[in-house]
């Protein structure tokens, strides 16, 4: 890919690469690369450094693949024109609020090449095998488009597929989705649903994809092309399939056409022989647990199409950097709108630490006004407890770092009141998706649910939770030290100590 600096918002997956290799941040291989463990074992390893472009891959002759372009999220934030990845939150939340609408267009890079006969799914596209526990390759970097029944708006999603034959699969649509209702109505009436899944798109169309959970500020029949469009400021460009009454993504690098069938399968060999689902190994998810096989509805391929061109493929890991930066910044700007909601102008940011993982929960910030801002806070934090996924909410005031793991430690052990701080959402209430929860499902055990933590001083008593100041924000010690022995003792220290040199706290 060219290194030409992009002076717009990358509104395609090469221009996504142009930009990364433009900042230095793309780390392109050369040598060959096996599907089977080598390419997720390199950005899995390196993950949160470089994005990867591998450029010879085993067994794909004129295919390319890309992963990790989202592994370090100042170079996500900087595709979107920003200087600090702390305000895209922000910029998603805006676009919720301004989408842009799609472009129908005619002729698309996508569709340059075009095949309906003789399709294998395996060996036209590089699908990896992510670890030795895996059942096998699998796509996971794919994001299904669909367009509402009798609406001129689209819903877009990842889903995970498991191709069990040439033209054959299986795609994870899970009932609580927006693609969950459509596929359910579809279903009933003995329909099928026809869509696309497409894979390298642009930065734009990939977040909002990957924004699972955020119903509350994304209802049903919401155009989320309109919100990608208004992230990058450009209208998605769309085209008509080849082979089913759907869309594709203009300038995806690959389409798959096809339709999703009331039937449903086991995902793997190995499930389908079991008879019996979360039973078996899948693969790695976002949770970061090894994930069990399932048995969602099959999906029937019509038609594969792909730019002419060396197309690339992407390869994005569940439990990764990647994976979190992109679905983080709207899971975000969803408990920022329903902060505003009841309380605007308290809450100053908010956060997803990695720890929690984007589907699980967030840290809010707050800046008390007056006292009835202590019963805001909680207002907040039960609202967003009952965001579906959320597991942990935590609030803390304004002088903690929300980007440090260790300060909210320190806001939840010193301020979090025992009594009042800790409120525990209903039995029952826990989402699907965690280990927990489906242990707590088969044993009724319980335990499963979410919990939301106030860890901010009460308004009367700020003065009481002063913190400590030591000077070492504005003594210059280059009296005592030099410039590179103030540096080489500085990479010493953890960033956590850093923080607080910083600030003197």
């Amino acid at each position: 890919m060219g290194a030409e600096s992009l002076k717009h918002i990358p509104g395609s997956f090469r221009e996504a690469i142009d930009f990364l290799a433009a900042r230095g941040e793309l780390k392109q291989i050369k040598d060959e690369v096996d599907t089977v463990y080598e390419i997720s074992a390199i950005e899995k390893k390196l993950d949160n450094g470089p994005a990867f472009f591998f450029e010879n891959i085993k067994g794909y002759p004129g295919v390319r693949d890309a992963g990790n372009l989202f592994a370090r999220i100042e170079d996500t934030a900087a595709m979107f024109g920003l200087d600090d990845h702390r305000k895209l939150k922000f910029k998603c939340h805006r676009a919720i609020k301004t989408p842009l609408p799609p472009k129908i267009v005619s002729k698309a890079p996508s569709q340059e090449i075009v095949i309906t006969a003789n399709i294998d799914i395996s060996t036209t596209l590089p699908l990896i095998k992510h670890s030795p526990d895996d059942a096998g390759p699998m796509l996971g970097g794919g994001v299904a488009l669909v367009k509402y029944p009798a609406e001129e708006t689209w819903e877009i999603s990842f889903k995970r597929m498991y191709f069990r034959g040439k033209d054959w699969g299986s795609i994870n649509i899970i009932p609580a989705t927006h693609l969950g209702k459509i596929a359910a109505g579809e279903f009933t009436k003995g329909s099928r649903v026809p869509l696309t899944i497409n894979i390298g798109v642009s930065p734009a169309v990939m977040m909002m994809a990957a924004a699972y959970a955020i119903h509350t500020v994304v209802p049903d029949g919401t155009d989320e092309l309109a919100i990608a469009g208004a992230l990058q400021e450009a209208p998605v460009e769309i085209c008509k399939a080849k082979t089913v009454d759907a869309y594709a993504i203009a300038d995806s690098e690959w389409v798959i056409e096809g339709y999703a069938l009331p039937e449903k399968i086991f995902e793997t060999d190995e499930a389908e022989k079991l008879g019996k689902a979360q039973a078996s190994p899948f693969a790695p998810e976002w949770a970061g647990y090894l994930a069990k096989a399932l048995k969602p509805p099959k999906f029937q391929v019509t038609a594969i199409t792909h730019r002419q061109d060396r197309p690339i493929f992407y390869t994005p890991l569940a439990a990764s950097f990647e994976t979190e930066n992109l679905s983080r910044s709207f899971r975000e700007a969803c408990f920022y709108d329903i902060a505003e909601g009841i309380a605007p102008g308290l809450v100053t940011d908010v956060n997803i630490p990695y720890g929690i993982r984007a589907n699980s929960g967030a840290v809010y910030q707050v800046k008390k006004r007056f006292s009835g801002d202590d019963s805001f806070v909680k207002n907040i934090l039960s609202g967003a407890l009952g965001v579906s996924m959320s597991r942990l909410i935590l609030a803390v005031d304004d002088d903690v770092n929300i980007y440090s793991a260790d300060d909210i430690l320190w806001a939840i052990a010193t301020r979090a009141n025992t009594q009042t701080g800790f409120n525990k959402a209903p039995p029952g209430s826990a989402a699907v998706g965690y280990v927990l929860n489906e242990y707590a499902a088969r044993t009724g055990a319980g335990g499963g649910e979410g919990i939301a933590i106030d860890a901010t001083a009460p308004y009367a008593a700020r003065p009481s939770f002063q913190r400590a100041h030591y000077p070492s924000d504005t003594v210059d010690v280059s009296k005592w030290l030099t410039q590179e022995e103030i540096a080489a003792i500085r990479t010493m220290q953890s960033d956590y100590a850093r923080f607080l040199a910083d600030i003197g706290g």
